[in-house]
């Protein structure tokens, strides 16, 4: 066959997965193929058509047939990222238009199904290849028990590699500033570049919160199922106040099925975007909401229930059904613990006026019941702590260097897809294939030798390389949950308990 016949046979087939998918209307095939060939810059169809017998789950092998054939052809490089914005600008073609996504989210919520306006919003961004199921789907995930909990542990490969002809042709790309970050209102539509994807399959409905324009969307890559970002329409930097509270209650008050929360809004503890304000949320039960009762507190406030929860992380639990007064209190405890300070607990709230106290607030709304968990934050640093006190310390940045964010303070750990390969080459030193010998600098195993004879230390040798992989996992989550430690600003210890119910009787708490 014709590079013409392969071709018009890929778009055919694409056009009846995107049909079957609910993409476009079958009446409305022409257009659409139309399209396509102007993508692929054909005047008309060529050859016979075979029909599809099997509608595949995802687009992902539909749109590589139809990105090997486009630089067969020459219409792009052979690079990663000409291939993602080609894909992108196919589907975007056959994306269900803004205004299509917009009204029929609004239909269902008017009507009120807000569990229907998500769950069909979801699959959408699925099915359009936006959300990247198949990439998602590479990515390890299990779950551990440790002394903190049982955490959920994953190891992120669904972002591609850049090979060493991408990074160099990155490097050039030249800055230009649009959209201003990821997150932008001006994101979707964008044909992207080769240092920023393209969003034509990507849509965005808008919300109304505490009075102010703020759009859903979901994550890309997401992390866990329905996960999405609530941002403002505005790029304007993070900020815990009361507003935020205001935001969080009001949304959980229209998507009771989702939970909410947000990232901290100082350095260190914060997220990986700071600059644009938003919040994380899903469909999901977090090792963290598994998490029991450490200490019952005594509330000054009627129809406001605390407690001290048993988490690493120093996290205030309020409950109740009256959003107003959860609102003020949690405000109240926000602007104390702004400026508490508790020398006993390395705990200072400034260094010369700089500030380091901020909150990790995360939603969910059960029934008529309210659940807010206020995850007490501090971003200090040492000389002994450069990175931060309250933050993973040196020798467990081997395996978490990175910012602890609202997702790990929750119990679940997003890792660096380099360890899926660092792990797997550790197996043999286990089953002693290997010889228990510092390996050189360059090699990637060098920097968890010291980790690894204390795993060593204490499993000893093994048969197989299933039983090194399994007692890994399991160390690896054990690292995970010191990285929780570490970050909690009152420690799960005497001391660090009555720290803690120092500053909950400052506000009126008694345990």
């Amino acid at each position: 066959m014709s590079w013409e016949e392969n071709t018009t046979q890929a778009i055919e087939n694409l056009l009846i997965y995107a049909s079957a998918k609910g993409l476009i209307e079958t009446v409305d095939m022409p257009y659409f193929r139309n399209l396509l060939l102007d993508a692929f810059q054909l005047d008309a169809p060529a050859g016979d058509i075979v029909p599809m017998a099997d509608v595949p789950p995802t687009a992902t092998a539909l749109l590589r047939t139809l990105c090997d054939l486009a630089v067969e052809k020459g219409l792009i490089e052979d690079m990663t990222y000409a291939r993602d914005l080609f894909s992108a600008r196919l589907m975007g073609l056959l994306t269900p238009s803004p205004k299509e996504v917009r009204a029929h989210f609004q239909q269902c919520v008017s009507q009120n199904h807000p569990e229907q306006a998500t769950e069909d919003f979801y699959q959408m961004c699925r099915a359009c290849d936006y959300i990247k199921v198949d990439a998602i789907a590479q990515n390890v995930r299990y779950f551990a028990d440790t002394p903190a909990g049982r955490l959920e542990i994953t190891i992120n490969l669904s972002k591609p590699e850049k090979d060493p002809k991408e990074i160099a042709k990155l490097k050039n790309a030249p800055s230009v500033g649009y959209p201003k970050c990821m997150l932008c209102v001006e994101n979707p539509g964008y044909r992207g570049r080769s240092n920023f994807p393209a969003r034509q399959n990507h849509r965005m409905v808008p919300l109304s919160l505490a009075g102010q324009t703020w759009y859903l969307q979901y994550s890309p890559y997401a992390y866990y199922p329905e996960h999405c970002i609530v941002l403002n329409s505005q790029h304007v930097p993070m900020r815990i106040s009361r507003g935020t509270f205001d935001r969080l209650f009001d949304f959980v008050q229209q998507f009771p099925h989702y939970m909410l929360g947000s990232n901290a809004d100082l350095p260190i503890v914060g997220g990986s975007i700071l600059n644009h304000d938003h919040f994380q949320g899903g469909r999901y039960h977090f090792p963290m909401d598994d998490a029991k009762v450490r200490c019952q507190l005594k509330s000054p406030v009627p129809g406001v229930s605390a407690a001290l929860l048993d988490w690493p992380m120093s996290t205030i639990q309020l409950s109740g059904t009256d959003e107003q007064t959860l609102i003020a209190e949690a405000s109240r405890i926000l602007d104390a613990w702004r400026g508490y300070s508790d020398a006993q607990c390395g705990i200072f709230a400034e260094t010369d006026g700089t500030p380091h106290n901020t909150i990790t607030p995360i939603l969910r709304k059960e029934g008529e019941q309210y659940r807010l968990n206020l995850v007490l934050r501090n971003n200090r640093t040492s000389e002994e702590h450069p990175l931060g006190i309250f933050h993973p310390h040196a020798p467990l940045h081997h395996i978490k260097k990175e910012n602890i964010g609202l997702i790990e303070v929750m119990g679940l750990f997003i890792l660096p897809g380099r360890l899926k390969t660092e792990l797997a080459a550790l197996n043999g030193y286990l089953t002693g294939e290997k010889p228990l010998v510092r390996p050189a600098e360059s090699d990637p195993c060098a920097k968890h030798y010291d980790w690894l004879t204390e795993v060593v230390a204490r499993h000893g040798l093994v048969q197989t390389s299933a039983e090194a992989e399994a007692i890994l996992r399991q160390e690896v989550a054990l690292v995970c949950a010191q990285v929780l430690a570490d970050a909690g600003v009152y420690k799960r210890d005497e001391a660090g308990l009555a720290g803690f119910q120092r500053f909950m009787k400052a506000l009126g708490y008694e345990a």
